[in-house]
């Protein structure tokens, strides 16, 4: 493992489950933080240097715990509580 928490394997990068816990409660933090915020996937890679397997990962688990909604012009918003 290097020291930015990825495994090689089979000449990709895969990011650990701690590691995806890790970055969907940053990105939850920083949802609550911007309550207008709305990005799209490609949006939310490029802000976080995230590949689109671990985004996918992050924001489907944000979807599931009611954090975040799709949009209707495919961006991601914090669900009203």
């Amino acid at each position: 493992m290097s020291g930015n928490g990825r495994h090689a394997a089979k000449g990709r990068d895969m990011w650990q489950e701690s590691d995806v816990i890790r970055w969907a409660v940053r990105i939850e933090a920083e949802y609550r933080e911007m309550p207008g915020l709305q990005l799209t996937d490609r949006e939310i890679e490029r802000l976080w240097g995230l590949d689109r397997s671990t985004c996918a990962a992050i924001v489907n688990e944000l979807v599931a715990q009611g954090v975040l909604v799709k949009t209707d012009r495919n961006a991601y918003a914090r669900a009203r509580r």
